[in-house]
């Protein structure tokens, strides 16, 4: 006797209702198909405003399409995952603290997929996205209902707010897709783009990479615009500052829940000056070790090297001058030795009217 398949509304249901069973705080279901912000995305790309991150423009066919990326599926699983916005600010943006979050996701919705397959009986084709392939997860998310799109161009959910990753579940099943949400939540509000120190926010929903300072402190490889070290103040990796100021994050942002995402041994308890000199006096095998499955090994040492003689330049004190000085003097790259340079010439700029006799 040949099973009757079960219905496209029951099965998506269960699978949703299977995904908050995984820890995802979030689920809907997208049908796959041409991207509606492909357009948007084309027209930022050719306006500079991605930086050096060349590998956004790669691939830009199967970013039009969702069904590109991973021939044959027809249907997206959408998912979030919360990773506590009420945790109190710090020189590292909160999604970092802890485990990288594309390895928790992705083993979360393998999980998802090989549930999905005992329960249809066959094997599924399919395959998941964490923001590591030609998918634009924010146009999917929405579609699945997820929220909408910010005017600091995060996806913002009416009950969470955006402290929370995306990831994806492509497959071959045809499923009840959720209603697009629709609505523009913002109204006139515009907290984050007046909060944004380097007004990376050019418009709502457009943003500069080039001056975010989570762009200046992760993705940049080179130096950091000498305009633009000021403005980064005490951060060293990412910046959370167009997320506190949303009200929506203000209201519903969730205490930490995911034991992955808490700080690390090396992040906990550490303010800006002291994880500075910290990774400053850092040699790459103490880096290896302390960093362990971190987000931040993004930015590599030399990165987060560089980002720390710019926090301490910002608010050091003549505590800092000698791990600056040992940086300018001693290492080996000459990134790094320019900005311990910048963050002395601070410094001592900022000594010199109580020096005067």
């Amino acid at each position: 006797m040949i099973a009757t398949p079960m219905p496209k509304t029951e099965l998506a249901e269960r699978i949703k209702a299977q995904a908050f069973g995984l820890g995802f705080d979030l689920a809907g279901i997208a049908r796959l198909g041409p991207a509606d912000t492909a357009q948007a995305f084309d027209d930022w790309i050719a306006r500079g405003y991605a930086g050096d991150m060349h590998y956004l423009p790669r691939w830009a066919d199967k970013r039009r399409d969702t069904r590109l990326p991973f021939p044959g599926t027809v249907s997206a699983i959408v998912v979030a995952m919360d990773y506590g916005g009420k945790a109190p600010s710090g020189p590292v943006a909160r999604y970092a603290r802890g485990d990288d979050y594309h390895d928790v996701m992705t083993a979360r919705l393998d999980a998802l997929h090989e549930w999905i397959a005992a329960e249809a009986g066959h094997a599924v084709h399919g395959k998941a996205y964490v923001d590591t392939g030609p998918l634009l997860e924010r146009d999917l998310a929405r579609r699945a209902g997820l929220g909408w799109f910010g005017k600091n161009t995060n996806l913002v959910n009416p009950e969470l707010g955006s402290f929370f990753f995306l990831g994806a579940l492509l497959v071959d099943l045809e499923l009840a897709p959720d209603e697009p949400f629709q609505a523009d939540r913002c109204g006139t509000c515009t907290r984050c783009l007046d909060a944004c120190p380097t007004n990376a926010l050019v418009e709502p929903r457009l943003l500069d990479a080039t001056r975010c300072i989570s762009y200046l402190t992760i993705e940049l490889k080179g130096e950091i615009p000498e305009t633009l070290r000021e403005p980064v103040g005490s951060l060293l990796y990412g910046c959370d500052i167009c997320q506190d100021v949303c009200p929506f994050n203000v209201k519903f942002a969730q205490e930490l829940k995911e034991l992955a995402y808490a700080p690390r041994a090396a992040i906990a308890g550490r303010d800006a000056r002291q994880l500075a000199r910290e990774l400053l006096a850092m040699t790459q095998d103490e880096f290896s070790r302390a960093y362990s499955k971190s987000p931040m090994k993004r930015a590599k040492l030399r990165g987060l090297k560089r980002n720390a003689a710019v926090v301490l330049g910002n608010g050091g004190t003549s505590d800092d001058v000698d791990v600056l000085t040992r940086a300018r003097d001693q290492e080996p790259d000459a990134m790094v030795r320019e900005h311990a340079t910048w963050a002395l010439a601070r410094l001592r700029a900022q000594r010199q009217p109580h020096d005067r006799r």
